[in-house]
């Protein structure tokens, strides 16, 4: 269930970060993105904190991407890793042309 759930979220067009929201890293990656502007619907931010299938989740991100840590962010289909890579692609000025590639800004 826990992998249909994070398959059904993960969009070609769109970013998605599952997250908890007391942690450091989360906040950083909910810090940077915000700062663009994206098209509604096309950033998601997915919660797990309080989901019973919350360990599953986490397995089945160590299997896709090699980490079971959150936050997990995807733009597009593909993992960018978490919190501090984000803020490095950000720095390095990366990261707006990832979003834009994908369509999901204004």
């Amino acid at each position: 269930m826990a992998q249909q759930f994070v398959k059904a979220q993960i969009k070609e067009d769109k970013v998605v970060v599952f997250l908890k929201p007391t942690c450091p890293f989360c906040v950083t990656a909910e810090k940077v993105l915000s700062k663009y502007r994206f098209k509604p619907g096309h950033l998601e931010l997915v919660d797990i904190s309080g989901r019973s299938d919350m360990n599953s989740m986490q397995d089945y991100f160590l299997e896709i991407t090699g980490a079971r840590t959150v936050p997990r962010v995807f733009i597009g289909e593909k993992c960018i890793g978490g919190g501090s890579d984000v803020e490095q692609l950000d720095r390095n000025g990366k990261l707006q042309g990832m979003l834009e590639q994908i369509g999901a800004l204004q």
